[in-house]
């Protein structure tokens, strides 16, 4: 097949420069700061009658930012289901791809039934059911992309990011929950929320970030190579408002996981599809390259694109079983 980038030698060399303007970490200590001072106000509201009776089923509920209401999965394995220790399990959290929702309870029934507990997310006001009350200023392209995007302030990432830091809030009050064993997975837009998850969360709780074929890297060379959305969003943005280009970029610097990356210690394991249109291979290589963690690995499909490939998964189990389950 024909390459859609560059060759997997110059992929695996490719770390470009990063973007970071001079007030990259003061913009993100002080957002943390601010999400730390809002009511977490969990909620867990069990699914009657849900027809596997071993598994635990409800909706987990908490408040994110800007008065946001997020709503996940929550799931915890039968009393039978090994992996508990003094009443506590390790736990696994899911990120959704972009446009999409947490999806049902029955994809997630595998994991449970191992012995971890899952938290499946919906992103704010995408297609699942958490909330998004924040009034964004100016106009914006159709889609997320771009919605507050002249300042890193008001931009549509900022909240999202924030809400996935604290679903980990969210988990860690539960009283199933084995805070020392959490992982974190997703893909596309929740690889890239498991990326910027594993660098932003002060505590660093994720003993392991698992992104597949992640989203929201590099923003400009995938505004320049991606063929197939959500990227272009952010072109047309720019074709209506070319006046604003360099604001656009330099607030997308702030959510870039290429800028993110360093910040990462736990160990990652990250996929990539080598006919991907939607997320470039280059991309995700130059947020993989600048990784902070010295455990990472990149599983390399050169035939498939973004849809990643299936066999991952097996991967996907053992580190989870390896970084998670029999933590220590």
């Amino acid at each position: 097949m024909p390459l859609v980038d560059w060759d997997l030698p110059r992929l695996r060399e490719y770390r470009p420069p990063l973007t970071r303007e001079p007030d990259f970490d003061a913009f993100w200590d002080e957002t943390l700061r601010q999400a730390g001072g809002i009511a977490l106000e969990s909620q867990v509201v069990p699914v009657e009658d849900y027809p596997v009776p071993d598994a635990r089923v409800a909706r987990g509920y908490f408040t994110g930012w800007a008065g946001a209401r997020i709503c996940g999965w929550w799931l915890t394995p039968p009393d039978w289901a090994p992996g508990a220790r003094e009443g506590r399990r390790p736990t696994m959290v899911f990120y959704h791809g972009y446009s999409g929702n947490k999806g049902q309870a029955d994809q997630y029934l595998g994991w449970v039934l191992q012995g971890y507990n899952v938290f499946a997310v919906d992103t704010r006001g995408q297609a699942g059911e958490s909330t998004d009350p924040k009034g964004y200023p100016g106009g914006h392209a159709t889609g997320w992309m771009t919605q507050g995007i002249l300042d890193p302030r008001e931009y549509y990432y900022r909240g999202a990011y924030v809400d996935c830091v604290r679903a980990l809030d969210f988990v860690c009050a539960q009283p199933e929950v084995d805070p020392q064993r959490i992982g974190l997975t997703g893909g596309s837009q929740g690889g890239a929320l498991t990326l910027a998850v594993a660098a932003l969360d002060p505590q660093k709780r994720a003993r392991v970030a698992m992104p597949d074929v992640p989203y929201l890297c590099h923003f400009r060379r995938s505004v320049d190579v991606a063929s197939q959305g959500p990227y272009p969003e952010i072109a047309a943005y720019c074709r209506h408002w070319p006046q604003h280009e360099e604001q656009v970029f330099r607030t997308l610097s702030y959510f870039d996981n290429m800028n993110l990356a360093e910040r990462i210690s736990c160990p990652v394991l990250m996929n990539v599809g080598l006919q991907d249109v939607v997320c470039p291979p280059s991309t995700i290589y130059a947020a993989f390259n600048h990784l902070g963690a010295e455990t990472r690995e990149m599983k390399v499909f050169p035939y498939n694109g973004h849809e990643g490939n299936p066999t991952h998964l097996l991967d996907k189990l053992r580190w989870a079983r390896r970084y998670v389950y029999d933590a220590r």
